[in-house]
């Protein structure tokens, strides 16, 4: 894409913001990335070197061998708590303190939103948060700091130093469902904005991916950031193939501009 084009669309983009009453952004691995956060699903990403079946709920509770893998994965860096927000994160948390972000929708589990400064309770993470880990026994939630801790001295399966139970990081599973509160209150926020906008999501993980659904049904406008195309493209009123950061910054700065605030 043409810068050109990019400036036109970032400022059609900005319009929509601005006239918006409540604006929902719903973030992907895109976003992740850019922080240094390898993606899953993409060729050379996590599930090139990790079999997916070895990740189902089901078989992380029954099998000491699959919770092996699962916490060698976490040990070797592949997810990490030392990952720093990037211009996309920063730009979101931006729109907050303008006050236009009703609130953030994530398929990621990295916390890079709350680092940024959106507020926790405006953040819905579908799919968990990767800086807990919870004992499936009693309950007790560890920091991932503390678990990260134990595998470098090395431990291969972390237990709950209470009871002994299984401890699972705090993020949705294959074969688990996602927590219904949080996915419940994202589905009525999605179907109650007037601007959804997607950034650096391809849209096939679901029930995630019905978010934008339910907000183009409702009447919403719908913004699409994402380098590669996605199911919903077609019914997109801006679609800006581009990175993440450069995008969100870009529109971030000319939503100030607009609004006479100092950039």
């Amino acid at each position: 894409m043409i810068e050109k084009d990019l400036d036109i669309l970032a400022d059609k983009v900005t319009d929509l913001i601005i006239s918006a009453g409540k604006v929902v952004v719903f973030t992907g691995a895109g976003v992740s990335t850019e922080s240094g956060i390898p993606d899953f699903r993409s060729p050379g990403g996590i599930w090139d070197r990790f079999d997916p079946d070895d990740f189902t709920y089901q078989k992380f509770v029954r099998d000491a061998g699959a919770r092996r893998k699962q916490w060698q994965m976490l040990g070797e860096g592949l997810l990490t708590t030392e990952a720093r927000p990037n211009p996309a994160h920063d730009a979101i948390a931006e729109l907050d303190r303008l006050g236009k972000l009703d609130c953030v929708i994530t398929q990621n589990v990295d916390n890079l939103h709350q680092k940024a400064g959106v507020p926790d309770d405006k953040v819905f993470e579908l799919h968990g948060n990767m800086q807990w880990a919870i004992c499936l026994g009693c309950g007790r939630r560890y920091p991932f700091a503390q678990i990260k801790t134990r595998l470098d001295r090395g431990e291969e399966i972390p237990d709950c130093e209470v009871c002994h139970g299984i401890l699972k990081p705090a993020v949705v599973f294959f074969g688990e469902p996602l927590p219904q509160e949080v996915l419940a209150e994202a589905t009525r926020r999605s179907s109650n904005c007037d601007l959804f906008i997607v950034v650096g999501s391809t849209l096939v993980v679901y029930p995630a991916a019905y978010m934008p659904v339910y907000a183009t049904r409702a009447g919403a406008g719908l913004v699409i950031i994402n380098l590669s195309s996605t199911p919903m493209d077609q019914e997109a009123t801006v679609l800006i193939r581009a990175k993440a950061g450069a995008a969100m910054s870009g529109i971030v700065k000319r939503v100030r501009e607009k609004l006479d605030l100092p950039v």
